[in-house]
């Protein structure tokens, strides 16, 4: 059953609004989301070379209208997508019945579900729109079994980052409308991986995600100063002698 968000929940509701009112608008390449189509693949593919999707139990978080969620259903997981966006959610589970993939998409904040119960989790371009991201990453931490894969990505705190992802995207190019990224919540990959540490998750790997507007391609890189991706592991328990 799906759940409306809740006051302890951590979570901004300006920005679930803010994404709800642009839902319709989800699956169109061209439109605001283009960003977010012309990188999937490659954060797509990210998670495929780190981890086993076919047969694992797999959760999206900040799934929005379902493109990553399609993605790994694709390649043969069990994939749950959680939005708190009502509106995304009816979009994601329209276009996923359009498209006959079996996806379990609510309307549900992350602190509500079963501890331990996913083998991989992902949570795409989410942290730095919740108002406590180290919280939310010891959220994700508890929802793994142990052994589990965290995949994250998110935006550097950098002059680099603001000046590519707000000043040329949302100003310069129009790519994302104004005010979609509020620069003090971006996040440092030295600050991801004391909070990943901190919730029990080894740090496997961090990748820049580099982007061309213009020539409408992605690609991994070893810079992380502007858009970047984390792959953490929920640490096993130690086998007792």
């Amino acid at each position: 059953m799906d759940a409306t968000p809740r006051e302890s929940v951590n979570a901004d509701r300006g920005e679930i609004d803010k994404f709800g009112a642009s839902a319709q608008r989800f699956w169109d390449p061209q439109g605001e989301f283009r960003p977010l189509h012309d990188l999937n693949p490659v954060r797509a593919q990210f998670v495929r070379e780190r981890t086993r999707l076919a047969g694992s139990r797999i959760l999206d978080v900040g799934c929005g209208g379902g493109l990553l969620a399609e993605a790994l259903a694709q390649a043969g997981g069990t994939v749950s997508g959680i939005d708190l966006a009502p509106e995304m959610i009816a979009i994601a589970r329209a276009h996923a019945s359009e498209r006959g993939l079996a996806i379990d998409y609510r309307v549900v904040a992350a602190e509500a579900l079963e501890p331990g119960a996913y083998d991989v989790i992902t949570c795409m371009e989410m942290l730095e729109h919740v108002p406590d991201p180290a919280a939310m990453i010891a959220t994700l931490a508890r929802l793994l079994r142990p052994g589990g894969d965290l995949f994250i990505s998110t935006l550097h705190r950098s002059a680099r980052a603001f000046f590519s992802a707000i000043v040329a995207a949302e100003y310069v190019l129009r790519l994302l409308p104004r005010g979609t990224h509020q620069f003090e919540r971006f996040i440092r990959p030295s600050e991801l991986a004391r909070w990943s540490r901190a919730a029990g998750l080894t740090v496997c790997a961090i990748a820049g995600l580099s982007y061309d507007p213009l020539g409408r391609s992605a690609r991994l890189t070893r810079d992380p100063s502007v858009n970047y991706l984390a792959h953490l592991r929920r640490l096993a328990p130690a086998a007792v002698p």
